[in-house]
This record gives structure tokens, sequence and C-alpha cells, in this order.
């Protein structure tokens, strides 16, 4: 046998669909295998690998054993001369495998071989081919040289930026993404080090080759799909803590002395800079909008004070000091928080919820009002022209923001993408059909027939994209070769953005930034508790009822035998390692959104009532379909009727 395909999957099942549809391509006239090797995935990759690909050779692990003992499963039953590791967030051209096994044919001293990558937009990347992390090559990348000087062999070794990226050269170390190894090579540098879970496994692996007598190369002659992010936010602090801790497991496993020691302490100080620039970055993020609106706020009701009284009170000194520093920012924190618990801030330009979360507050600013002490009310008209000030201030930003962004102010419209599709005719019409059913907002402007850009389609798509100013190119991989859309994104360039749509699939794939996860258009179920306004505004119904029960205890006491699992449950409800309200026990929840264990179930209240396990996963169903606040409300409810 000739080639092993290795690829290792964890909740990304509309990137495995693709990367196999791709694979199954290459494999073409080669004899091979290829396995997929699922990390206890909740998202239907075992069922849909079983279903479309029953030619894969699966292994389903019942947890997430990580990267390295994932791959070793696959590899110490797999027979190929060849080994692959491969990502499910890749998509290969149609002659790749043949191509890698001429070249490792031809080249004996090569142990591993690595390919050209591109990203998501067509961009090339630089991981492609990579330097070993010396202390001196990490320090440079740590600190940012390497991204100042990108060709410089001193500064940027991590990259290798001194190499022309379309040409062939020994590298130190190849990418995990897509890692063609020899079997002999790879049995005698042994298999990956499992005590790597993510990240350093390839560099590793690389630096193990190279010791055991081989050279790893940087092949060009051709090139892969690389949909970054898909497991791991790259500017996340999971990302950051996980990188650089491998990093000093390779450390220690291969540097020894003085060297080891400064290159660790290198690292971990790496480590806090980073985490602490990750902080920082996604803290400014998400709080750079409601901390200008806070500054709105404020400053307009210093404003309003000054004016009223002037104009209603004939008093510029009528307002006493308190209401700078208690009411106001007792203001401006309620109007704050009400935008924020009504998705204000998930979505800033909808005009809708931002204005439900002024009025919100509004009325809640007014019930407190009347219970502070006389010291404390300095007017309720202040109050109801801060409302105002609030809504017409804040609803202006987000008009210029928009017109900042978009060039108009259509704001709290759905933005309506300009699409142009290649492919057949019936597969445009999928398309298009997939697109309704997602709820995509798409205009599409025409359907190019599929063409490589030198078969004198060139002008043609190109003018479809400049004259109807297109947002995003559609390729049908059933149509187009993969070799013609990679063509076709490094023609167009990166100023657009690209989606694929593989054959039979329900899913519109894409990524617009290397360092983000990749974007899906779907048309599998959407779970409302699985959007993060949902489980936030679940969460804060968990605070909210436990807040309940610790002002009622008293009666809470009173009714002991009823409100029994209330207090039992409200310190672990608190910290969040409880929910109220959740999933009942039935078959199938581990492919539902996680959500953590309940007190509560849908089948709360109904214990005289005979359900069977079909029953159940069925209300479970529902529940994380539809979830909405009122639905906890009314199992507790039910439960303490």
């Amino acid at each position: 046998m000739r080639l092993s395909v290795v690829i290792v999957n964890y909740n990304v099942r509309a990137f495995l669909e693709q990367a196999l549809l791709s694979v199954r391509k290459a494999m073409q006239g080669i004899e091979g295998e290829v396995w997929v090797v699922d990390n206890n995935s909740s998202d239907d990759s075992v069922p849909m690998v079983r279903a479309r690909f029953p030619e894969v050779r699966l292994i389903a692990n019942t947890g997430n054993p990580g990267f390295a003992v994932a791959n070793n499963q696959a590899i110490r039953q797999s027979a190929g001369e060849y080994v692959l590791l491969l990502n499910p967030d890749t998509v290969v051209e149609e002659d790749t495998f043949r191509r890698c096994l001429d070249f490792m044919d031809t080249h004996p001293d090569a142990g591993a071989l690595g390919v050209k990558l591109l990203d998501g937009s067509g961009v090339f990347l630089p991981e492609s081919k990579r330097g070993f992390p010396s202390p001196w090559v990490a320090f440079c990348k740590t600190v940012g040289l390497s991204r100042i000087f990108p060709k410089s062999r001193l500064f940027n070794g991590y990259y290798l930026g001194h190499l022309d990226e379309h040409e062939t050269n020994p590298v130190d170390v190849l990418a995990g993404c897509f890692m063609w190894m020899r079997r002999v090579a790879l049995d005698k540098a042994g298999l990956l080090d499992e005590a790597f879970f993510m990240y350093g496994e390839d560099i590793d692996l690389s630096y193990r080759i190279t010791q055991a007598g081989y050279n790893n190369y940087y092949f060009p002659h051709t090139r892969i799909l690389h949909y970054k992010g898909e497991s791991t936010k790259k500017g996340s602090l999971n990302y950051v803590r996980a990188f650089y801790q491998a990093m000093i497991i390779f450390a220690r496993k291969h540097f020894s002395g003085k060297r080891a020691g400064l290159f660790v302490l290198m690292l971990q100080a790496a480590i806090w800079l980073r985490a602490g620039l990750a902080v920082l970055s996604n803290a400014a993020r998400k709080v750079w909008l409601p901390a200008a609106d806070a500054v709105l706020i404020f400053a307009g009701l210093v404003l309003l004070k000054d004016f009223w009284a002037n104009y209603y009170y004939k008093d510029p000194l009528y307002f006493k000091p308190p209401v700078l520093w208690f009411n106001f920012p007792l203001y401006t924190a309620v109007w704050l928080l009400a935008v924020w618990l009504s998705g204000g801030y998930d979505r800033r330009y909808d005009l809708g919820r931002l204005l439900r979360g002024i009025g919100l507050g509004t009325v809640l600013l007014a019930a407190i009002y009347g219970f502070l002490d006389l010291e404390y009310r300095p007017s309720r008209a202040l109050l109801l022209l801060g409302g105002a000030w609030a809504a017409l201030s804040l609803t202006a930003l987000r008009a210029l923001l928009h017109f900042a962004e978009f060039r108009n102010l259509h704001i709290g419209q759905e933005r309506v993408k300009t699409l142009v599709i290649m492919g057949s005719p019936e597969e445009s019409a999928r398309v298009q059909g997939l697109l309704a059913q997602a709820g995509v907002a798409a205009n599409v402007v025409g359907t190019v027939p599929a063409a490589s850009p030198g078969d004198g389609a060139r002008d043609g798509l190109s003018a479809l994209v400049r004259i109807f100013g297109a947002d995003e190119v559609v390729f049908c991989t059933r149509d187009v070769p993969v070799h013609d859309m990679l063509d076709w994104m490094q023609h167009l360039g990166p100023r657009i953005s690209y989606k694929t749509v593989p054959d039979g699939s329900r899913s519109i794939i894409g990524s617009s930034d290397k360092n983000e996860p990749g974007e899906l258009y779907t048309t599998d179920i959407r779970y409302r508790i699985a959007q993060p306004e949902q489980r936030r505004n679940k969460r804060v119904f968990d605070l909210g009822v436990c807040l309940l029960i610790l002002l009622g205890l008293p009666l809470a006491l009173f009714f002991f035998r009823k409100t029994k699992p209330l207090l039992r449950h409200w310190w672990q409800v608190l910290p969040a390692q409880k929910t109220w309200v959740g999933y009942a026990p039935a078959p199938g929840n581990d492919t539902l959104p996680r959500l953590a264990p309940s007190v509560f179930s849908p089948l709360s209240g109904w214990d005289n009532l005979e359900i069977g396990a079909d029953m159940a996963a069925r209300l479970n169903f529902l529940y994380a379909r539809d979830w909405s606040v009122w639905r906890d409300a009314a199992v507790l409810w039910r439960f303490f009727r």
C-alpha cells in the first residue's frame, strides 16, 4: 500500500466533509487508505463519515485524548509506505498526492514533506516553511522582529523568510496540517510525542526526523487550502497558553544546561506578555463601545444638569454634588446594563435592541428612584431627559459607526451580500436554495460556468466582481476543480471573500481571516441555547432565581419541603457548577449544545406520566432549539404548582 492518510477531527463536521471529498478525488489511481480519528465530537461528525464515506476507516474516541494521541492511534494501524497527517480544515488539489509521491520516490533523502499552504483568501501562509525555535528565533518571533523584517535570515528564522515561497528547499519544520512522511523515517524517528496535547508536536517530530538522518522538504509545486483557527482562536488565552507551553515542552526535551534554562525562562516571560496582550486586546474589543456609550451618556447628563438648573430652577447651583458622583454613574451603569441584557452589544447596529434596553433601563431607574433617600433624588425630569439623551446619542453613534464601516446609513437593516457563483446552473440553484434556507440575505448577480483563469473566462468573472462590487465568490466544488479555485482566489486577491460548496453538502464554507474560525452558512438545525446572547440570558436567569431565593429565605424555610431542592442546589448554581433547568437524562444528549448539570428538566412536574426515552430526547431537542427564559420559568412554575 502506497499511502495512509490520517485525519484527526473535533467538532468541524462541515470542514471534515469537504476535506474528505477532496481526499477522495486526490486518492484516485493511488493504492491507499484514509483514517479519521474523531475525538468525541458532538456535531454529528461520526454519523456523517459513516454515511457519506464508507471507505474511510473510522476510530470514534469516547473522549478527547489530544492531537498526538489520536494520530498515533491511526498510524499504528495503518499500512502505507507513506503516512500523511492532514487537518480536517484543509482542501487538497486533485494532483497533490500524485505530485508528493513522485517527489518522495525520487528523493530518498526526504523523510518528510510539506506543501504550499494558502488561507481562506488565497494568501500564502508563512508557516508552510519554518525553522527550529532556537532561543534567538523564538525571541525574534515573540517581540515581533520577524514581522518587521519578514525577508531577513537573521530576524525571521521562524518562517525562513529568506527562502523563496516558490522554490523547493530543505527546511527545519513542517506544518502539522499537512505532514507527508516516509514510513521508514517515521519508524526511526518514532511516533508523535503524546506529551504534546495540541501544538508543538509537528516541531518535535520534524526535529526527530532530521536527527534520524533525513531531510524535511518544503515542496511548493502543489497547494492546499487551510482554514486556520478551527480548533482554537489565535488571539485567545487558550491558544497563547497551549502554544507556548508546547514550546516549553520542546525546549526541555531537546535543549540542556543554561541554554534550556534561558529558553524556558524566555518562553515563560512570553506567555505572560502574550497573555497580557491577549487579555488587553480582547477586553478592548469588548468594552470600547460600552465605554464610548458611557462617556456620551455621562457627558450628556452633565450638560442636561446645567441646562435644567438654569432653565427650570433659575439657579446654576441647584443640583448638589451627589448628583455627579452618585446619580449620574448609577444612571449610566443601569442603562448600559439594560442595553447589554437586551443584546444591544451582541448586534451593535440593531436599534430595536438598543432602544429596548434604554427603555427598560429608564423604567428600572424610575423604580429605583422612589426608594432613594431624598438627598439622592435630584429631579425626575433629569432622569427622563437623560433617557431621551441616551437613546438619541447612542443611536447617533451607531449611525456614525455604520457609515464609517459600510458608507451608508441603512442602519438596522440586514446587509445584503453581493455574490457571484461559479458552477453549473444546477449547483447554482442549489446554492441559492441553501442560502435561503440558512437565512442569509444575498443578492446573486450572476452564475459563471466552471473555468480556469487561463481559459478566457478571466475577464468575465473579474468584470462581474468589479462592476457589481461583489462581496463574495462561491465555488461549487462539484464543478470547479480545487486547482482552478485556488488559481481564481490568487488572481482576484483577498479583497473579497470566498466560499466553497462541497458536492452534496448542506453547508457553504469559507474563511476571511486566518486568525479567526471559518465562516459557515448551513441549513443544519440552529439551537437557540447555543447562541452567546441566549446563554448569557440563561445565566442571568439562574442568578436572578438565586437572588430571589436569598431574598425570600424566611418564606422558603416555611415551605421547606417544596423548596428543599432549591436550597440544596443554590450553592452549586451560583458559581455556574449547575443550572436550574437543563436536559433530562436521555439518549442523544451528547449531540445537543452542552449545558451544566441541571436541577430540573423539561420533564419536571410530570412525575406521574410515563415518558419513554424517545419522548425525553424529543423534549430535550425542542428545549435546546427553542429555548427562552420563559421556558425555564415555566419549568420552575410547574414544579411548584
